[in-house]
């Protein structure tokens, strides 16, 4: 420990002591739920003082030190661990015993990322990376129905879902909405989604909806001899409301398979999230993360990553969250969050920000955790008649300004093809309307499987060549 270091602890008091300590054994010993934060001292405390402080109050304590503690309670202080002054950064472990037994991700959440950001001693406290010990994955849910199983209900193997949006967002009459799910699923495409604020809107009933948007489904299904999916927005005023939309959904007479649970998981709210993948083991999961950006976004210093609110998202057992276009499309984003995001969530084993995470149950020397790791590398499904020995993948979901022609740019960022994609106005604002829109993107994606250029294939392929001329021009318009 160095001079400054020591320092720093000779300022401790009393209190915080007791939330510190920088020769913690074995921190990964399967004990703690390690955190690293970016923290700026707002107030009459140091780095160190502020630390201990957040990891009082994410913890047992609070401004000043009680007469009520005990010998046991004591056992359940979060501790400052590791201290990196000159990035600003504190390694903060809490003992998982602290969260509710019941696999409860918002208990995890409001500890870690609750109280904290509203502290007056801290300018700035952001968490940037979250580790989970094999011991603590074992109580949480983890993703049941995953993209592996939506492929088999496709037969879509070795490309994206090719999914899209219904824009515009809002207006649309239910029978409105349902023809232009009509038009992409004829189109070519594979998965279509409500935007996160379809609800139960009057010019566009909820029950209606979903009965249109069978009736289309099942035309569409009929006509191209090819299954589809539909993402239905469940998320409602209140829990029987929620569950009344899903109800309404499978007795609409949906094929097991064809639809998909949509849920604003941020606004919403964690415990949505795990209702629904408790109540619903067999439907895909679909977290939205409307709202995340208020967290997320790198010039915001206090709140959490998206690799942070991703990694939570698969613990608490969605099928798939939104990750982000790295860049490559219209929101904010960059490889190093988003990518960095939808590997750690789609991987048995990728590194963080600053932990490798391994979502195995196992021992990760086991010979079996290390064939699970290399399985799952090659591309190949795993965790399908040994669901115990980890947690399942959940999906990355990309959307966010995406068209035909940043397609492939956006595969060769992710490094795989191993996510969905929802354009909206990539589709629907085509010169041709939705469904070239959808050949567009389907004629994309054959490019990119046959390896050529798509200004080449293009040549012989109509959609995609007035896709491209469209797309390069409003690109350069909004400039």
């Amino acid at each position: 420990m160095s001079s400054t270091h020591d320092d720093l602890v000779k300022s401790l008091n009393s209190k915080q002591e007791a939330y510190v300590n920088l020769e913690l054994p074995e921190p990964t010993n399967g004990q703690y739920l390690l955190g690293v934060f970016h923290l700026v001292p707002g107030g009459k405390f140091n780095i160190l003082q502020a630390a201990a402080e957040v990891a009082a109050e994410s913890s047992t304590g609070t401004n000043f030190k009680v007469n009520t503690e005990t010998p046991f309670s004591k056992t359940m202080n979060a501790l400052v661990y590791q201290l990196d002054l000159e990035r600003e950064l504190v390694w903060i472990a809490y003992p998982w015993r602290l969260f509710d037994r019941g696999g409860n991700v918002q208990n995890i959440l409001t500890y870690i990322v609750g109280n904290i950001l509203g502290m007056k001693e801290v300018a700035a406290l952001k968490l940037l990376d979250v580790w989970f010990p094999p011991s603590m994955l074992e109580q949480y849910d983890g993703p049941s129905y995953t993209v592996d199983a939506m492929r088999e209900y496709l037969n879509v193997h070795d490309r994206p879902i090719l999914g899209t949006i219904v824009k515009p967002k809002m207006g649309l009459t239910s029978a409105e909405y349902a023809e232009v799910c009509y038009d992409f699923w004829v189109g070519g495409g594979d998965f279509v989604k409500n935007d996160e604020p379809q609800a139960n809107q009057d010019f566009c009933p909820y029950d209606k909806m979903v009965s249109h948007v069978k009736e289309a489904m099942d035309k569409a299904v009929k006509e191209t001899g090819k299954k589809k999916v539909h993402s239905f927005n469940v998320s409602a005023p209140d829990f029987d409301t929620m569950i009344q939309r899903c109800e309404m959904i499978i007795n609409a007479g949906f094929e097991p398979g064809s639809f998909a649970f949509l849920i604003d998981g941020i606004t919403a709210g964690w415990m949505a999230v795990q209702t629904l993948r408790r109540r619903y083991p067999d439907v895909f999961i679909h977290f939205h993360r409307a709202g995340h950006g208020g967290f997320t976004r790198p010039e915001n210093p206090i709140g959490f990553s998206v690799l942070v609110l991703s990694k939570f998202a698969r613990l608490a057992g969605a099928s798939g969250i939104h990750t982000g276009t790295a860049g490559v499309g219209k929101m904010k984003g960059t490889p190093k969050e988003d990518i960095v995001a939808a590997h750690e969530i789609q991987y048995m084993s990728s590194e963080g920000h600053f932990f490798k995470q391994s979502w195995s149950k196992i021992p990760v020397s086991d010979k079996d955790a290390i064939n699970l790791v290399n399985e799952d590398m090659a591309h190949h499904v795993i965790l399908e008649d040994d669901s115990w020995r980890g947690m399942k993948k959940c999906c990355p979901i990309v959307s966010g300004g995406l068209n035909p022609v940043r397609l492939k740019p956006f595969i060769d960022v992710m490094g795989n093809v191993d996510f969905i994609t929802t354009m909206g106005s990539g589709v629907h604002a085509h010169p041709g309307g939705t469904q070239a829109g959808a050949r567009a993107l389907v004629q994309s994606c054959d490019a990119y499987l046959k390896g050529m250029d798509i200004e080449e294939y293009a040549k012989e392929h109509k959609e995609l060549a007035e896709a491209i001329e469209y797309f390069t021009k409003a690109s350069k318009d909004a400039m």
